[in-house]
């Protein structure tokens, strides 16, 4: 069986070096990432990549988020430096990288939609990484508007990543969020508010054919299809200070309708009841391979080989197995097509 691995992270040496030489946060992060070489290092990565067969990847940009590292300039450049150096490992290692999603400085709204334009027009990206907030701002702001629809114009995904630090306090009596719970429970959260607020603020109504995957088979979504379904139905039963009833008039479709639409990966950590929950949610159609690789404990080859034993656990078609596998990816990003 042939695995295009849809959503995994990688840093480019140019931008590497360059977050490494900056001040501040940017740099910082090298001290937690030193320790997870395939991350950074290309020889390291292509031996780990080759360690499967028949298996590509779309690489995408490692946490965190580029806006987060800096003044919008130096998010600018960092940009740039990742967006030109995915797309030449792309270029030069054709059987290890299928493709790339493209990274944007998100804290330059017009700039993030010019470097989207370039990516797509000039490197052939395969879509944008996009996190779930903007440096606290939520995606459904105005000024983000523009970036999704050079998304829709050129019919690329949007794949989102979930973005929480420790700075959101589990409880309001608090200045911290402890025991990790904003990374183990705050990041599926994080994805599920980002749908709902694409799907309710309207902007995929008025973007029709634009294609959003959310990360880690669709966050809380599939667990909770009863009150994205029905619970939802009754929005604005439920909130005294706001009438939401018009709200539920002005979309077109019923909201559990939006939510079947998005698109979902495997990387959940090789979970097999998450795995089952996600596929018969959203069906083997809206389903794409991925590991999140390197991020396990064996650093990178783990979840890439669960992740597949897990696939290969369930009963399902070949032509099922296939689109989820690999012909999805080829469709969602429009790459070439895998030879019968």
């Amino acid at each position: 069986m042939r695995y295009i691995d849809a959503f995994n992270h990688f840093f480019p040496q140019k931008l590497w070096d360059a977050m490494m030489s900056a001040e501040g946060a940017a740099r910082d992060i090298g001290k937690r990432m030193r320790g997870v070489p395939a991350i950074y290092d290309l020889d390291e990565r292509l031996r780990l990549v080759d360690r499967f067969e028949n298996y590509t990847q779309v690489i995408s940009l490692g946490m965190p988020p580029l806006e987060s590292l800096g003044a919008p300039e130096q998010s600018c450049e960092f940009a740039k430096l990742g967006n030109d150096g995915s797309a030449d490992l792309v270029k030069r290692y054709p059987d290890q990288f299928v493709g790339f999603l493209a990274s944007l400085p998100m804290n330059a709204p017009e700039e993030a939609a010019k470097e989207a334009e370039r990516a797509f027009r000039d490197l052939n990206a395969c879509g944008l990484q996009i996190h779930t907030n903007i440096n606290g701002k939520p995606l459904d702001a105005p000024e983000f508007f523009p970036i999704f629809a050079v998304a829709e114009k050129y019919g690329k995904p949007v794949m989102l990543h979930p973005s929480r630090t420790s700075d959101m306090p589990d409880y309001k009596s608090e200045s911290k969020s402890l025991y990790e719970i904003w990374w183990t429970f705050g990041w599926p959260y994080e994805t599920s508010a980002a749908m709902a607020r694409l799907v309710f603020s309207g902007m995929i109504d008025k973007l029709p054919n634009l294609k959003v995957l959310a990360h880690h088979l669709g966050a809380m979504v599939p667990f909770f299809e009863g009150r994205v379904g029905p619970g939802w139905d009754q929005l604005g039963k439920r909130t005294s200070d706001e009438d939401y009833g018009p709200l539920l008039k002005t979309l077109k479709k019923r909201p559990f309708d939006y939510f079947k639409d998005f698109y979902a990966d495997t990387a959940v950590f090789g979970s097999r009841p998450a795995t089952i929950c996600g596929l018969d949610f959203y069906g083997a159609d809206r389903v794409l391979f991925a590991s999140d690789c390197p991020f396990d404990p064996e650093k990178g080859p783990g979840y890439i080989r669960d992740t597949i034993k897990v696939l290969e656990s369930i009963e399902m078609p070949l032509e099922q197995r296939e689109k989820i596998s690999f012909r999805n990816a080829e469709t969602l990003f429009g790459l070439k097509p895998a030879v019968a």
